[in-house]
């Protein structure tokens, strides 16, 4: 029972996390480009667990190293472009239904990359969540105007679902702090020269520097990969693939509470719906 508080919390703690991102990235993008958004977002979780990655990089094993990258770049580096690419044309609504499909990309990739075995009543949870998902967005309307944008969150899912089963195989042993260490540090690497050759550092010697836009970033880095991403690594290795996955069904929920804080209304069809979610999550968590 202690576990399953545990898990729970994690859960719930990363939910608010990256539910959050959407409005980030967007107030990130008011004043700097997609790609920088997503070099600073990078660069900032990177320094983050700086301190960390000097204390765990001499005790990881050379052969572990190319897992560990790869994991960043999967898990962090690749979607981050690809999310504030795609919501430079769609909306944060089209963003999460798409976003919602990491568990059923973590459930294929475990049955055809990494021939892990499944229960039905996991793909019957996640079908349940989704559906939720779709049904929750159905009721709040869907800008399609730029749909061929959503490619690129889709491509982020598959980077998700792929990351996840990667975890799960090939790193278990090694703490989430060092996991996440290390692998945001070389993210954080690959993301500096974006921003030096995109004339990042000269926008901030004028007097209209987007510094709104650059705390954003930051925020989003720091939380929403730095310290999140510390949490998905031990939800993974602790509670399992599929469960760690389905945290992005709750995004919708966060993305709600924002607009009440905002003022919107919020319906019973709405409230329904998010019982779908939990209902979904909730089987696939179950023993």
């Amino acid at each position: 029972m202690d576990k399953r508080i545990t898990h729970w919390s994690i859960f719930l703690l990363l939910s608010l996390t990256w539910g959050s991102s959407f409005i980030l990235m967007k107030i990130g993008m008011e004043g700097l480009a997609s790609y920088q958004v997503a070099s600073v977002r990078l660069v900032a979780a990177g320094l983050t667990l700086l301190p960390f990655f000097l204390k765990y990089i001499r005790q990881t094993p050379r052969s572990k190293l190319p897992f560990i990258i790869l994991s960043g770049i999967l898990g962090n580096g690749i979607p981050a472009y690809l999310f504030c690419l795609a919501e430079t044309r769609i909306d944060s609504a089209l963003a999460g239904i798409l976003n919602s499909l990491t568990p059923l990309m973590a459930l294929l990739a475990g049955l055809v990359i990494f021939k892990a075995p499944f229960e039905k009543r996991q793909l019957a949870g996640i079908s349940i969540g989704l559906l939720g998902v779709v049904g929750l967005f159905a009721i709040k309307g869907v800008s399609t105007g730029y749909w061929y944008y959503g490619f690129f969150v889709l491509l982020a899912t598959v980077c998700y679902g792929v990351n996840i089963g990667l975890v799960h195989h090939y790193l278990k042993g090694f703490s989430s702090i060092q996991l996440s260490a290390i692998a945001l540090f070389f993210c954080a690497l690959f993301a500096l020269p974006v921003l030096i050759g995109s004339h990042f550092f000269p926008l901030f010697a004028g007097a209209q520097a987007p510094w709104k836009s650059l705390a954003a970033a930051s925020t989003l880095g720091i939380f929403g990969s730095g310290i999140a991403t510390v949490l998905f690594y031990i939800l993974i290795q602790k509670a399992g693939t599929v469960f760690a996955s389905m945290v992005t069904y709750a995004l919708p929920i966060v993305a709600i509470g924002w607009g009440l804080l905002a003022g919107e209304d919020i319906t019973w069809l709405q409230v329904a719906c998010l019982g779908v979610i939990f209902a979904g999550v909730a089987l696939v968590s179950k023993k």
